[in-house]
């Protein structure tokens, strides 16, 4: 049975190291729409179908036939009878959305309205958890997932975030600037006042986990009280905290070809990306960075530096 696929296929993926939470739910709802519609096998038929009923743009369209196309090779390979959708394979990615590079005095006016919030019952840490957040990605460079996860243990000595098994399944060790780690200790004395029993540091008003989906809604508010981004057609996003933090760093970066070639495989372990071709996009987005760092990086890349 489909669903049963779904199942043996999601957990060998997983025992590589995969995480799969997204192509998990998206694998049980295709399943379960072929076996209403009476189908036994993967159909091409069935799997655009049912792509094209719950994407919203054709991206996500693709995205989804890709996921299914995956999921019957592996089929097929027992099966024949599985047909593998068309998935447009050699079609170029679709481009990266140029970040939006949050100036300092954008920063100072988004944690000013931040520190302003009204506050909610049962939750007085409204105001204390956003200046934290938004300083906290804007100085670390973290992911808004990272951060939601972070538990007291997670909290080292010497202003130091261990960030465990995140995308990609990799772990790492964050420092902060010491002003950030005597912000972050001050913001954990309010919030030992208030908290229960759960251990993460930021914590939604009923005491639990904050969802992303809350924290974005928080986060466009407070960008339309600090007028930032207002005038853009896409509006400023709360990962773009992590795009300038990246930027500001490559700014600084030396002039000297084997100082870059440091400073970017720095930056990269620091970041968590798998590959440090993830760090020289950053200098593509943003053309303005120097163009002899972006030369540098070039070398890098393509196996010039050491």
């Amino acid at each position: 049975m489909l669903i049963d696929d779904v199942d043996r296929y999601i957990e060998l993926r997983r025992s590589l190291g995969f995480k799969l939470a997204e192509t998990a739910r998206h694998l049980t709802a295709f399943a379960r729409y072929a076996v209403d519609r009476g189908d036994t096998h993967v159909r091409r038929e069935t799997a655009i179908a049912w792509a094209a009923s719950v994407s919203s743009t054709p991206r996500s369209h693709q995205r989804r036939l890709r996921v299914i196309a995956l999921f019957a090779r592996f089929l097929h390979a027992e099966d024949r009878a599985h047909e593998v959708p068309p998935h447009h394979p050699n079609r170029s990615p679709a481009t990266r959305p140029v970040p939006y590079i949050y100036t300092p005095q954008e920063l100072a006016r988004m944690l000013d309205v931040a520190g302003n919030l009204r506050r909610q019952k049962p939750s007085p840490l409204r105001r204390h958890i956003y200046v934290m957040l938004i300083g906290l990605l804007a100085s670390t460079g973290l992911r808004i997932s990272e951060a939601l996860n972070l538990r007291l243990d997670d909290l080292l000595p010497d202003g130091v975030l261990h960030i465990r098994q995140t995308k990609f399944n990799k772990s790492r060790f964050v420092p902060m600037h010491p002003s950030v780690a005597e912000a972050l200790q001050a913001y954990l004395a309010i919030r030992r006042r208030f908290a229960g029993m759960d251990d993460h540091v930021f914590l939604s008003v009923d005491a639990k986990p904050m969802r992303p989906g809350t924290v974005r809604g928080n986060f466009y508010m407070i960008l339309r009280k600090a007028g930032v981004g207002q005038d853009r057609s896409r509006r400023p996003r709360i990962h773009d905290l992590r795009h300038t933090f990246a930027t500001r760093v490559l700014e600084q970066c030396a002039m000297r070809r084997d100082d870059v070639a440091r400073d970017f495989v720095a930056l990269s372990t620091y970041l968590g990306h798998a590959d440090i071709r993830h760090t020289y996009w950053y200098l593509e987005a943003t053309p303005d960075l120097m163009a002899d760092i972006a030369g540098a990086a070039e070398a890098l890349i393509a196996g010039e530096v050491a």
